[in-house]
């Protein structure tokens, strides 16, 4: 069973910058696109980017040009490099295999808020 565990997450304000952490344990996913969602207060779960095993990269219109995905298949995690946050990126963070998720995969997140 794969399990994912997101960190980094914290409150900053309009225009910093916030870096992500994702591990995921039970199985080796070099082989899979593992992405970043997320989820705003009253709204559904949106991806917003993903990496393909050999580092493919792919941007929601939302965050692209400000954030930056990368991956290390050796340790089986994922960072998302996020400049020039807005009050619009206030959510809650989830990593998972892209793009769609799988459901039993789904971890906590972590809370990121972007506030002055």
């Amino acid at each position: 069973q794969v399990q994912f565990v997101e960190s980094g997450g914290g409150l900053v304000q309009p225009g910093e910058s916030l870096t992500l952490s994702c591990e995921a344990s039970g199985s080796d996913l070099r082989a899979y696109t593992m992405g970043w969602f997320r989820q705003a207060p009253g709204k559904q779960r949106e991806w917003i980017a993903q990496i393909t095993g050999i580092g493919n990269r792919s941007y929601g219109f939302s965050v692209k040009g400000r954030f930056t995905i990368f991956r290390d298949n050796a340790k089986n995690t994922m960072t998302l490099q996020m400049n020039s946050l807005k009050p619009e990126d206030t959510a809650v963070y989830y990593c998972n295999l892209a793009p769609v998720g799988r459901p039993n995969y789904w971890g906590q997140g972590t809370q990121v808020t972007v506030s002055s």
